[in-house]
């Protein structure tokens, strides 16, 4: 039945997809400009046509990047030699501009304007102010802004409007709009399948030391609870921050979790040895994992387009009973779609950690 239930809905989904592609395919003329609505309620008068594009910051850049990379006039940063494996090699050659909000909030006002853009796209989660913020930078840098909320349970809309906005992008935008409702309906069916004695609870670490934690109701640990389990970090005042929220040893061993996912270029390798971290049940079990980093990180840090990824794979090291398929195709599936990125098998391999 939970099969049935995962085809017809995405058959649903592919009908949809089919239907808006036949309407793009139609064509009407167009006014020079247009009004856009974004999702702080702001109508924003923007070119009919945009075909450049400025980006506010990382996870804006990954949206680009996915959707139209030959659209960018900027990115936040420049990628490092390892992400450009995997993604498209303009982003190489862009002016890097910083980013407009958190706590590397840097951007670079006099390069965004030189870029030349039709409009700046900042995208994430909705933050109090930021109508405000984009009104001043607006004035600011005469250049229109908008504002895309695009956390996992917005993500989907959050490409269909880049799809609005780059209309000549409305096919490609619908592909990944279907790819993450996909996700996340397969999800939603998985974890209402999974029963509550069966539930594991789960440490999500960040930062090199293992000791940031994104707890729960923390955006950088959406991926957790989306794919049926429980975060074993409960704090009073969570942070969302890409360092998550500082804990002990004692309280790790207090909340004893079931599985620990350590962020690259942490312990990971060590902690099996470490006086400090193996008499935790998780560590003697061998339930502990390092999340795949590349191009981004695939649960946080930003929690964007790449915790797509990470669902798929949370989903399959936790529950493979229910989140049964080969990890190592999908993956070469989805850097296809998403990156328009072939890997190989010992490619995709080597971003899973499989021997």
């Amino acid at each position: 039945m939970k099969k049935l239930a995962v085809v017809s809905v995405l058959m649903i989904l592919v009908c949809a997809l089919v239907s808006a592609q036949a309407v793009t395919e139609n064509p009407v003329q167009k006014a020079e400009n247009v009004q856009f609505t974004d999702s702080c309620g702001r109508t924003v008068e923007i070119p009919a046509d945009v075909t450049k594009v400025a980006v506010s910051g990382n996870v804006a850049t990954i949206f680009m990047a996915s959707i139209a990379p030959e659209y960018m006039c900027n990115v936040n940063s420049t990628p490092t030699a390892a992400q450009l494996e995997y993604l498209p090699a303009v982003l190489a050659t862009l002016p890097a501009t910083g980013q407009l909000y958190g706590g590397k909030a840097t951007i670079n006002y006099e390069e965004l304007i030189a870029t030349g853009a039709q409009v700046m796209i900042d995208m994430g989660d909705y933050k109090k102010g930021i109508a405000e913020d984009l009104d001043a930078l607006q004035a600011q840098i005469g250049i229109p802004c908008i504002f895309i909320e695009a956390d996992l349970p917005h993500m989907a809309d959050a490409f269909r409007s880049l799809g609005t906005i780059l209309s000549e992008k409305a096919e490609r935008a619908d592909e990944l709009a279907f790819l993450v409702d996909r996700t996340l309906i397969v999800a939603e069916v998985n974890k209402d399948s999974i029963p509550q004695e069966e539930r594991l609870s789960v440490m999500f670490t960040s930062g090199s030391d293992g000791l940031g934690t994104n707890a729960k109701g923390s955006s950088q640990a959406q991926v957790i609870e989306i794919v049926g389990a429980e975060n074993a970090i409960v704090v009073d005042k969570v942070s969302s921050k890409g360092g998550g929220n500082i804990v002990s040893l004692e309280q790790v061993y207090k909340a004893d979790p079931d599985v620990i996912i350590f962020s690259p270029d942490s312990i990971y390798s060590t902690v099996a040895s470490d006086s400090a971290w193996k008499e935790l049940r998780a560590i003697k079990e061998g339930r502990y994992y390092e999340v795949p980093g590349l191009p981004y990180n695939w649960m946080s840090m930003p929690p964007s387009l790449n915790m797509i990824l990470g669902i798929w794979w949370l989903g399959n090291v936790l529950y493979p009973q229910y989140y049964d398929y080969d990890m190592i195709s999908m993956t070469q599936d989805f850097y296809k779609v998403l990156w328009n990125c072939e890997l190989s098998a010992e490619q995709a391999k080597g971003l899973l950690g499989i021997n």
